[in-house]
């Protein structure tokens, strides 16, 4: 019974031995790629809000408001697939002081801006119109898929350089790769607005809108053969 025992651990010794013997050198490393482009449309949130004692009232003029708004937008041009109803809300607020109820309605709409040389034309149409804030701006570009690629050969072509680079004092050689994950994501540049108003002049257009630029990025992390 001794001797079978003792096979056995030395068939379990050798097995290990033998797993291990096929485990192949190898690198691993992080590779990063950017591109950047200046966008070529936005997308614009802004709100109409209502507020008041009665509700029924409070919601008709929200809704004038918000039909005011869209016939504005059909007659700059805007199609009717560049904008949307994001978020709607009707509720009532207590007021302690006053021991009454007070009604809010309000809409939340994105729309989608493909001239960019037209946004101060199109804010200043909005609030001529019947909105109340301005609550954000997303920059944006149609080429989008094209520059995560150019980002994804970058980053690989990072990562190649890294283990080229730390393989080289070895006298190794980086072999081909084994396992590739990619890690990181894209970012889209955002304007902030000062108090519920993107920031604007009239008297000054050429200088309202830091449009800047989108960066596209890419993270990844290759694991390479060595020779």
């Amino acid at each position: 019974m001794k001797k079978l025992v003792f096979a056995l651990c030395m068939a379990t010794v050798s097995l290990l031995q033998a797993q291990e013997s096929k485990i192949e050198p190898q690198i691993t490393v992080s590779g990063q790629g950017k591109v950047k482009v200046a966008p070529d449309y936005a997308v614009i949130t802004f709100g109409v809000e209502n507020t008041g004692k009665d509700v029924a009232e409070v919601k008709k003029s929200n809704d004038e408001a918000v039909d005011k708004v869209i016939k504005f937008l059909k007659k700059f041009g805007i199609a009717g697939t560049e904008y949307q109803t994001s978020d709607v809300s009707l509720g009532r607020n207590y007021d302690e002081s006053k021991k009454k109820y007070a009604y809010q309605a309000s809409q939340t709409l994105t729309v989608t801006l493909r001239d960019l040389s037209k946004y101060d034309e199109l804010t200043l149409g909005l609030l001529d119109n019947g909105i109340n804030s301005i609550s954000g701006v997303e920059f944006k570009s149609t080429k989008i898929e094209e520059l995560r690629s150019q980002a994804r050969k970058l980053a690989t072509q990072d990562a190649l350089k890294r283990a080229q680079d730390y393989v080289a004092p070895l006298n190794q050689k980086v072999g081909k790769a084994i396992t590739i994950n990619e890690t990181g994501g894209e970012f889209f540049p955002m304007l902030k607005t000062t108090n519920g108003f993107a920031n604007f002049a009239a008297d000054a257009p050429q200088e309202t809108l830091a449009i800047g630029l989108i960066e596209v990025s890419s993270s990844i992390t290759i694991s390479f053969r060595l020779e």
